[in-house]
């Protein structure tokens, strides 16, 4: 995926979020989980494009 479209979809969803923020009536804590679900979802979306997905699903937790 060319670096110009990554780009282009982060602003568009920033944007959609910045919509969803602004204009639709929620209380503050729904807007809260909205922007950090969309945040980790944008997150993850980055890293899956980067091809760094499968370093991290090689982490361990515990034993």
């Amino acid at each position: 995926m060319p670096l110009v479209n990554v780009v282009l979809a982060l602003i568009v969803v920033g944007v959609l979020l910045w919509l969803i923020n602004r204009f639709i009536p929620m209380q503050e804590t729904i807007k809260g989980i909205l922007n950090a679900v969309v945040v980790i979802a944008v997150v993850l979306w980055i890293v899956n494009i980067f091809g760094l997905m499968h370093y991290i699903s090689q982490f361990r937790v515990g034993r």
